[in-house]
């Protein structure tokens, strides 16, 4: 993996370190104050941390499903809860990582899942890079 992926892996990496101390936290310290909001910062952690190693190798095919699998729910969580914290705030008195589409993390979050989307689309495993002007080709199984 070079250049973007090595980027968009990074930023896994370290929004799995951020999510993962955050709920940590919250969950030591005043869990019974906002259940809910600290086990979704904890279910957030689990995510990036999956999505971090299954990004990272993803050049195996049962890597890259689970990569897909967990920026999709990724992408679902920070959708749901941050029109939820819109639409139902006391449920939210509480900030998790995904509370306002990711705004106490420069809206990252919302950003991040589009990428690794994106990034998962455009390097399939097996899939030989495109060069200018010529369509992909599959790479032999041997």
């Amino acid at each position: 993996m070079t250049g973007v992926g090595r980027v968009l892996v990074v930023v896994y990496a370290i929004m799995a370190l951020g999510a993962t101390g955050r709920s940590f936290v919250q969950i030591v310290e005043r869990f019974d104050e906002a259940p809910l909001a600290y086990s979704l910062s904890a279910a957030a952690a689990v995510v990036y941390i999956v999505a971090t190693l299954a990004l990272v190798f993803s050049g195996s095919k049962a890597w890259y499903v689970v990569a897909w699998v967990a920026i999709c729910f990724e992408m679902l969580g920070v959708i749901v809860v941050g029109t939820l914290t819109f639409v139902m705030p006391a449920l939210f008195d509480h900030p998790t990582v995904w509370s306002w589409y990711g705004e106490g993390y420069l809206f990252i979050p919302l950003a991040l899942p589009f990428l690794g989307l994106w990034w998962l689309v455009t390097h399939r495993p097996g899939a030989a890079p495109e060069r200018a002007g010529e369509p992909a080709v599959e790479r032999s199984s041997w």
